[in-house]
């Protein structure tokens, strides 16, 4: 009855017998292929939602060759524009107590050396006596001193920071973490305890 009707509407009609083997291999072809779409679309999301984890001994690396470049390592650029800021008023502090103390020692010497060719004509040193000027330049000596420890002290305080910053990067802070104080029994005294609990 099939035949006849295949000849009676002129078409051709190709039947194919799939045997329950060939069945199985065209499921399970699909199920694969499936299942490595979903493993791809899983690792890409994966590999989008990785958290960065700065390397300490690199973050502290990266500072001690160029100031704030352990931080900008880190992802904390805010901090890069004030540490900056911190050497543009150190550099400028330097090289004004290192002016201001050059020309109070320069006219202090031409006072005391007895050499009538070395006459102080500065007009920012001339109203100081001998003594004020010796006293001047041991205070722009000393705020050199300073000024140059701080400097050093800046230094290694931004190196340490872009270290622990990188230490404490991804820390767990969670509100998962909660603690109680309760009463404690033990068999020879009661007491109070304090319990941690992780969620």
């Amino acid at each position: 009855m099939l035949a006849s009707n295949t000849h009676a509407q002129q078409d051709s009609i190709n039947i194919s017998i799939v045997s329950p083997a060939d069945t199985t291999k065209i499921v399970n072809s699909g199920v694969v292929a499936d299942s490595a779409k979903a493993m791809a679309k899983a690792d890409t999301l994966l590999k989008k939602k990785k958290v960065f984890e700065p390397k300490p001994k690199k973050a502290g690396m990266y500072s001690a060759i160029l100031p704030g470049s352990g931080q900008f390592y880190n992802r904390q650029y805010w901090k890069v524009p004030v540490i900056y800021a911190g050497v543009a008023a150190t550099g400028y502090f330097f090289i004004d107590n290192r002016n201001k103390y050059q020309l109070y020692r320069k006219a202090y010497f031409a006072r005391i050396d007895n050499d009538p060719n070395t006459i102080d004509t500065d007009i920012e040193t001339t109203r100081y006596t001998t003594d004020n000027l010796k006293t001047l330049q041991d205070e722009y000596r000393r705020y050199l001193d300073l000024t140059v420890l701080f400097t050093a002290l800046g230094y290694t305080i931004q190196v340490i920071d872009a270290i622990a910053a990188a230490h404490l990067k991804n820390f767990d802070i969670s509100r998962d973490i909660s603690f109680r104080v309760q009463p404690v029994l033990h068999p020879n005294y009661i007491g109070m305890g304090l319990a941690v609990n992780f969620k």
